[in-house]
């Protein structure tokens, strides 16, 4: 394997932005080394923000364009990240982005990734990797969670367990030999869609549910979902919050209330499976690592060690994991995990775009 730079993109289903991170990789000793050399988030435009909160009720048509739209900001994002960090565009092997997922439903044989790749490689002249999961899907796969490929051989000396709380929960750990991973529940969509409801972007700290109580007939009602008891592969989309999620949450309770039991429920999944699985020490990451009311519920359920990183790991180690994807599709080695995902088979997903 041969040292190359990469441009990792990441836009998670909470919205939160779109992460960039601009990273060198090299193969020493048999194992694959990484520096994080630049790092950014910029938010989504609202117009596009909001097509994409209300995406289940969008004309076909705006879809398509919505996808031409993300593929747009992401060159000028790029773009306008290189001239920033003043970047020699000769260096860099490829940008590898994840797309915006839209619609994720394996068992129908489909998973929806926004942001054009072909859009992206003519704007900025550079080899586009994406659709990373589809390959995975016809397999058979869940073509979820792909992080732990990126925890097992990038941050497997860290910690026996990985879970990153972006808008869903997921957590990657190693058993028999193996990778094992899914989705453990939802993340911060739930939180941050109530904590919309009170007029904040999230839930800062966890500020707004440490100081309301939780309701624990609804708590009750949320940790019997059957999903909870399905043994993994599995995954999560949003079409599944939207039909057995929400419709649990009730009109009559006070936002502030519901978001402290979501924040619990969340926390509680977390700790549960921790525990569950017998692991010793889990690093979170993503942006409900900074949610200290949500770790501290994690830890209710939790007797081993919390590891949070710093903040530069947390923020972009799902971009920086993309950016690796991309230096293994390159590489031509497999890049989607059979014993994670439930595939036939271990796969080499995405589909290059050239510039020309």
């Amino acid at each position: 394997m041969k040292e190359r730079l990469l441009i990792g993109l990441m836009s998670g289903t909470s919205l939160d932005g779109l992460d960039i991170a601009y990273v060198l990789f090299s193969a020493q000793e048999g194992a694959v080394k990484f520096s994080l050399l630049k790092a950014d988030t910029l938010p989504l435009p609202e117009p596009i923000k909001e097509l994409l909160l209300n995406i289940e009720n969008q004309s076909a048509r705006t879809v398509f364009s919505l996808h031409h739209q993300l593929g747009l900001f992401y060159a000028e994002a790029v773009n306008a990240f290189i001239e920033q960090n003043e970047i020699d565009r000769s260096t860099i092997d490829a940008i590898a982005s994840h797309g915006q997922t839209i619609f994720h439903q394996p068992d129908q044989g489909y998973t929806v990734q926004l942001g054009c790749g072909s859009t992206l490689a003519y704007h900025t002249g550079l080899p586009v990797i994406n659709d990373f999961r589809s390959l995975d899907v016809v397999a058979g796969g869940q073509g979820a969670p792909l992080v732990p490929i990126g925890d097992h051989y990038l941050f497997r000396h860290l910690a026996d367990a990985f879970v990153n709380i972006g808008g869903f929960s997921n957590i990657s750990f190693n058993r028999e030999n193996a990778t094992l991973a899914f989705d453990i529940g939802p993340g911060n969509l739930p939180l941050n869609e109530y904590a919309r409801k009170l007029g904040f972007d999230f839930d800062k700290d966890g500020a707004i549910s440490a100081r309301h109580p939780s309701n624990p007939d609804l708590l009750a009602k949320l940790n019997k979902l059957p999903y909870y008891h399905v043994e993994g592969p599995k995954s999560l989309g949003t079409e599944w919050l939207n039909a057995n999620f929400y419709p649990l949450l009730p009109s009559q309770l006070p936002s502030e209330i519901i978001l402290s039991t979501l924040t619990e429920h969340v926390g509680q999944q977390i700790g549960q499976t921790l525990t569950k699985f017998g692991l010793k020490s889990v690093l979170l990451t993503g942006g409900g690592a900074l949610n200290q009311t949500l770790v501290h519920h994690i830890a209710r359920h939790y007797s081993g060690q919390i590891i949070i990183p710093e903040e530069a790991i947390i923020h972009y180690k799902e971009a920086l994991i993309f950016a690796f994807l991309g230096y293994l599709y390159l590489e031509n080695l497999p890049n989607c995990l059979s014993s994670v995902t439930g595939a036939e088979r271990d796969v080499c997903g995405g589909t290059l775009h050239r510039p020309k």
